[in-house]
């Protein structure tokens, strides 16, 4: 759509924070098909998907599958506010631990101790 950020990602990326007006409807089409989308809403509620789908409130997650883009429909009385978030998939290992995600249990053991004796990013954790 034009507009670069000023954060650059190892893969491209895309990031869109949006409104839609009451009664406004819209088409992403232009989601890659090789890359993993989700969308977040943030407030009011709205119609993902084709036109007489069930309305989705605020802080729920859709997950788009590849090629499909989004469609969306506000038909409330409020504006809908979500972000749309993609990517191309990296395609490496994930371990997870509560929240702590990396690539190997050595390093979910290692943050896991930097978390616990706050140090290497975790200094300011005790007063979290």
């Amino acid at each position: 759509m034009g507009v670069h950020s000023p954060v650059y990602t190892r893969t491209p990326t895309m990031y869109l924070d949006l409104t839609l007006k009451t009664r406004a409807q819209c088409l992403f089409g232009f989601i890659p098909e090789s890359w993993n989308a989700f969308v977040y809403t943030i407030d009011g509620e709205g119609m993902f998907g084709i036109p007489n789908s069930s309305p989705v409130a605020a802080h729920h997650a859709l997950l788009l599958g590849p090629g499909e883009g989004l469609s969306v429909w506000n038909r409330s009385s409020r504006p809908l506010r979500f972000v749309l978030i993609g990517g191309q998939p990296l395609n490496e290992p994930v371990v997870q631990y509560g929240p702590f995600v990396m690539n190997t249990q050595a390093e979910i053991d290692q943050t896991v101790e930097d978390y616990h004796y706050a140090k290497n990013g975790f200094e300011m954790a005790r007063h979290w």
